[in-house]
């Protein structure tokens, strides 16, 4: 962000509003003329900053990132912004996974004379932006050399990544990977001395401070916000081609978001309607449903359209705890299903003596739907049935979005009867990826295709093989996960540093 005002408070309530894309760490760095400031650490925005903290981010030009981690390790170290001070000084925050991570790395110690301090493939980044960067290094820095930093980023980075860097003297940047799998969108608004810009991931950000949405960062593009307050745009990239998650509409997302030019809401409302189509093909009117039940929050959109196509009543049947923290890797199964027990409640006349649809966004690994339809039996259900508003959910996610390895996916070599009978459900129906694709396509007819990895295990960057899947189900299991959360809960480290280039 850069403004004519201080930044702290408005970068602040951004990353409230996108605090569901990471809840492990947060991170802000403002710049005050050459002077940079920096607060990160491991837990919720609203944690992470008190109001010492804020006083001491001063600055008109910042940028903020709430981390999910994918990669590396959930340590405080690898916290996000983070900052390299050569050349000019230059802080980076990114959302996604570079799939070459390794080989950069080695390419970095080895040819760029650069070190990494962390498994973050977000630091692998930053010094390969930094390296490109410093090759045309002149005594001013200018938008042109910026742009060609990012198109030779382009060309030795692979996989998924939306990213924004603030340099010292240079104005803020933000690029987007040339598949654009993870979302950048930019926005302005009239400040008090001038106008203002933003970069994030989605427009709600945009929209709780005030900015006018300018419209997405396109695939291969690099956008250069000046310390003068002049907005350039370039595309970088050699064969960009727009092939957005299509995860990201089904999950990921806010509902009052706008990405790639669709509504995340209105995407959903389709999913809702496409999905009782698809129980009319298989029961018609013999379906047996005499309710329908959200799974809160996510499936609640869909599940409205479903229950109006299909012309039976919609009732929300359990109320969220909303003041409890997530569900963290529990030593025993009980005091896992103790932790998701306590984030749900029902309302027990809504079940009893009934056939219960529940409308669920998608089913990964099945354990949190299992306990779910076990406390609609318990609570007098006659029956319950399942529908899901994705498809089966059967590979691993390789492009930024922290998901289990494809041995742990409920639906990793069952059927969907056998799926069905795993969770405990009387019938179970997905949605068709077809389906799924028109239900997002529908808001936005030119893009030609989307990343549907999780789904079809089709991998857009044509990189991933079956060793690279191996090696990530050893880094990525939930044995070795209890590891790296242990070895976390056990460094003391919190980050508050004051950068001077």
């Amino acid at each position: 962000m850069l403004s004519s005002e201080p930044v702290n408070q408005s970068l602040y309530d951004a990353l409230t509003v996108l605090q569901h894309r990471g809840q492990d760490a947060a991170g802000i760095v403002t710049c005050e003329g050459v002077r940079l400031h920096q607060r990160k650490a491991n837990g919720l925005v609203r944690d992470v900053f008190r109001q010492d903290h804020m006083q001491r981010l001063r600055g008109t030009m910042g940028i903020g990132h709430v981390r999910y981690p994918t990669a590396g390790s959930s340590s405080s170290a690898e916290a996000q912004p983070m900052y390299v001070n050569s050349p000019y000084g230059i802080v980076l925050a990114h959302n996604g996974n570079l799939t070459n991570s390794e080989a950069l790395q080695a390419d970095l110690y080895r040819d760029d004379l650069r070190h990494v301090n962390t498994g973050s493939d977000s630091e692998v980044l930053l010094n390969v932006f930094a390296h490109e960067l410093a090759r045309s290094r002149a005594d001013a820095l200018t938008a042109e050399q910026i742009f060609d930093a990012v198109a030779r980023v382009h060309e030795r980075c692979r996989g998924a990544y939306a990213a924004v860097a603030l340099i010292v003297g240079g104005g803020v940047v933000g690029f987007r990977g040339p598949h654009g799998i993870r979302p950048l969108v930019g926005g302005q608004r009239e400040g008090a001395r001038g106008m203002d810009y933003m970069l994030a991931s989605e427009s709600a950000a945009l929209d709780i401070l005030g900015f006018q949405m300018l419209g997405d960062v396109a695939p291969g593009e690099a956008v250069v916000i000046t310390p003068e307050g002049r907005l350039l745009r370039r595309q970088c990239a050699c064969e960009p081609r727009l092939q957005p998650c299509l995860f990201e509409y089904v999950y990921f997302a806010r509902p009052d978001s706008i990405m790639d030019a669709i509504s995340v809401y209105r995407s959903r409302l389709r999913m809702g309607e496409y999905l009782a189509d698809r129980i009319l093909e298989r029961f018609s009117a013999r379906h047996g449903i005499d309710v329908v039940v959200p799974v809160p929050d996510t499936g609640r959109t869909s599940a409205l359209p479903l229950s109006q196509r299909l012309g039976l009543p919609f009732r929300e049947g359990f109320v969220k705890n909303r003041y409890i923290g997530r569900t963290f890797i529990m030593p025993g199964q009980t005091q896992r299903k103790k932790s998701v027990r306590q984030k749900l409640n029902l309302i027990e006349a809504e079940f009893k003596d009934k056939n219960v649809l529940l409308v669920d966004d998608s089913i990964v690994r099945g354990t949190t739907i299992r306990q779910i339809i076990d406390l609609a039996r318990q609570a007098g259900a006659r029956e319950v049935y399942l529908a899901s508003a994705a498809p089966a959910v059967t590979h691993p996610n390789v492009y930024g979005i922290d998901m289990p390895v494809a041995e742990e996916l409920i639906a990793h070599g069952r059927s969907e009867a056998e799926v069905a009978a795993a969770v405990g459900a009387d019938w179970l129906i997905y949605q068709r990826l077809d389906d799924l694709i028109a239900s997002v396509r529908e808001g936005n007819t030119r893009i030609e295709s989307f990343e549907t990895s999780v789904f079809s295990g089709n991998y857009v960057t044509g990189d991933i093989d079956a060793a690279y899947l191996r090696k990530l189900s050893l880094q990525r299991n939930d044995k070795t996960k209890q590891r790296i959360e242990f070895e976390s809960n056990s460094d003391p480290a919190i980050l508050e540093l004051h950068n001077h280039p």
